[in-house]
């Protein structure tokens, strides 16, 4: 497993516009060195194999419930700060998808005797500190692009591991929920107010850029630490 340099990627993401191509795309497109290395993760894999240790996808389920809460949190400050009633709408249909996704995890709770409030691990912390940072702090394009990543990256990965899904896979529902044309407009939604409300500073970049590492080092925690 290796983690991407923060070289040509970081410095793409923070290159300026580009006319030919939405901003949202841009920085997926600059970030596609940490995309691609938490496909290739072993936890990733093992999702779709099936052969990932229950322990592991315990651990990973009950950390990404807290971090799911963070997340939940920061929408609901996205919907108070939005300029415009477009946007309040907007987030809060998000912040009830993000509900909704909770849900899976509780389905997983009942199944697995999960406990959903757990004390959060350092990558959680790190990830949940990062994100309510910005959402208290800075402006609704900003917010957009330190979340954007979560959205973007799931609905890859769901789309990447489903043709090498293991229909006995214990874990077929991640994968199917987050292949599925419903989250796919989610990550959707989210990329367009991030190009609505993008105000072209470095920031942007770099909070996009920042999440897509706290994805990788929140997949790796729980193959390190979950089992």
């Amino acid at each position: 497993m290796e983690r991407p340099l923060e070289g040509a990627g970081a410095r793409k993401a923070a290159s300026g516009r580009d006319t030919g191509r939405s901003r949202a795309r841009q920085l997926w497109e600059a970030s596609a060195d940490w995309a691609e290395a938490c496909l290739r993760h072993p936890f990733v894999r093992g999702i779709a194999s099936g052969e990932l240790a229950r322990e592991r996808f315990a651990f990973y389920v009950a950390q990404d419930a807290y971090y799911l809460t963070a997340f939940a949190r920061a929408y609901a400050l996205a919907v108070a700060k939005a300029p415009d009633r477009y946007g309040m709408g907007a987030f809060r249909e998000l912040l009830d998808g993000a509900t909704r996704e909770l849900e899976l995890h509780a389905g997983y709770a009942a199944r697995w005797g999960i406990d959903l409030e757990p004390e959060p691990a350092p990558a959680t912390r790190a990830y949940t500190d990062f994100l309510l940072r910005v959402a208290w702090s800075e402006p609704v394009g900003r917010i957009a692009a330190a979340m954007t990543p979560c959205m973007r990256l799931y609905a890859y990965l769901g789309r990447a591991l489903r043709p090498h899904l293991n229909p006995a896979s214990p874990y077929r529902e991640w994968v199917e929920t987050y292949a599925s044309d419903d989250f796919e407009a989610l990550a959707r939604r989210l990329e367009e107010l991030l190009d609505r409300y993008d105000d072209g500073t470095p920031e942007t970049a770099s909070h996009y850029r920042t999440a897509m590492r706290l994805e990788y080092d929140f997949f790796d925690q729980a193959w390190r630490g979950g089992g």
